[in-house]
């Protein structure tokens, strides 16, 4: 009856058309009623709790570095190596969206960001050298989810917080994975673009590369400052983010000029906007995350799912494929926020390990970002590129059909997973 309550004022209020946050609090003030625990006073405390976390100042941080980035040059220099390098083979525009697209997740950790550099600065270009619009779009999409997996991730920053697991380990874990989505959407491209048969542009020069290389090194640096500064121990990830900001903000103004002291004013209203809305989120979901404990709804769960604890990997499966189809109605954020501490228990009941278990996690809410009909990182692409979200949707399906290809992968092997974690732990 609990279960039924918390999701049916949950849905019903969305179905009503109110702000996610909003119905988040919606259904912990419905669990509180049926509780007789609703107090005015409590509900105002959780939400203030919510938000009060010393991990979660990464967020408005690393969103600021990823606005730095893409006004102040960080971004087109970074597509720009990536299309000296690759853009000269046949598909070669794919291959320079896919390469930035890791290169930018690298730096930013922000789906939403990352995608709408890629789509402004690569799709006219993909369209007038022949490609369909619509699949270009798709690549772009499906390339832009790339982010919040390949660390830094503002969603493995969320899930910690969530969760209570280290985001160190979560950003080490998340390399590979992320990477490996890069790598399945560039057999799915070679496989699409074979078909459409464009002549390719002519190789660049060495020089050409060397030249391109040499005003990309600054942005570069970025990711290895972030991961070496992590795995020795000099910033937690919550200062990590600060250094990254701090970092971009140097480059785009002293060292590359393109960012002006007049834009900063606007830069900064920008992040503030953004993180509003997820802190908000953040803080609304805590309350219903205190009373999901309270009203045991996870050993209710678990008891429910007790013939799948002895079968992890059957377990995994049904979860993910439960993750899948929330994805497809709800945003990165929510999901994550409200999932969590319910689908939590459950996996340390099963012995499954939490970071492993955070990283395919994060990885189906970001493919998510990509499956109709709410797909955040579409209506981007489809805004950008001025196109309609049926198109962009017919555009990303074989992309995304390879990316969760690599999830079940990972879910069938997770040493995959684990194994570069243990290098380093």
């Amino acid at each position: 009856m609990t279960i039924l309550i918390f999701i049916g004022s949950l849905l019903g209020a969305m179905a009503l058309g109110i702000p996610i946050a909003y119905a988040l609090l919606v259904s912990g003030a419905a669990l509180m009623l049926h509780l007789n625990l609703f107090d005015p006073q409590i509900l105002a405390q959780n939400i203030i709790n919510g938000a009060d976390s010393f991990p979660l100042l990464a967020v408005p941080f690393f969103m600021l570095a990823g606005e730095i980035m893409n006004a102040g040059g960080l971004s087109r220099r970074i597509v720009n190596l990536a299309l000296t390098l690759v853009g000269h083979v046949r598909g070669g525009l794919g291959y320079v969206t896919i390469l930035a697209a890791c290169m930018l997740a690298a730096l930013s950790g922000s789906a939403v960001a990352d995608t709408a550099a890629l789509a402004a600065l690569l799709l006219p270009m993909m369209v007038k050298a022949g490609h369909n619009r619509a699949r270009a779009g798709g690549l772009i999409a499906s390339a832009g989810i790339i982010a919040p997996v390949i660390p830094p991730s503002i969603a493995f920053v969320i899930f910690g917080v969530a969760a209570n697991v280290s985001i160190t380990k979560l950003f080490l874990a998340g390399i590979v994975p992320g990477l490996l989505m890069g790598l399945s959407i560039a057999i799915a491209w070679a496989i699409v673009a074979r078909r459409e048969g464009i002549q390719p542009p002519s190789k660049a020069s060495r020089a050409e590369q060397l030249r391109a290389l040499r005003e990309a090194t600054w942005a570069l640096f970025l990711p290895v400052i972030v991961l070496v500064g992590l795995k020795m121990g000099v910033f937690t990830p919550t200062e990590a983010a600060v250094v990254a900001a701090v970092y971009a903000l140097f480059v785009a103004t002293v060292i590359y000029k393109e960012l002006k002291p007049a834009q900063l004013y606007g830069l900064f209203v920008s992040a503030a906007k953004t993180t509003s809305v997820i802190m908000f989120l953040v803080a609304a979901a805590m309350v219903s995350a205190w009373l999901i404990t309270v009203a045991t709804l996870p050993a209710q769960l678990v008891a429910l799912l007790q013939p799948l604890l002895d079968q992890p990997t059957l377990l995994l499966i049904c979860i993910m494929l439960i993750v899948i189809a929330v994805g497809t109605a709800m945003d990165m954020t929510p999901t994550i926020l409200i999932l969590t501490p319910v689908l939590m228990p459950i996996v340390k009941a099963a012995g499954i390990d939490p970071v492993y278990f955070g990283v395919l996690f994060i990885m189906n809410n970001a493919i998510g970002l990509v499956t109709p009909p709410v797909g955040t990182v579409l209506n981007v692409v489809a805004g950008v590129g001025r196109m309609s979200m049926d198109e962009v949707t017919v555009g990303v399906l074989p992309f995304m059909l390879a990316q969760f290809i690599v999830l079940f992968l990972l879910v069938l092997f997770p040493q995959i997973v684990m194994w570069p974690l243990s290098l380093f732990y």
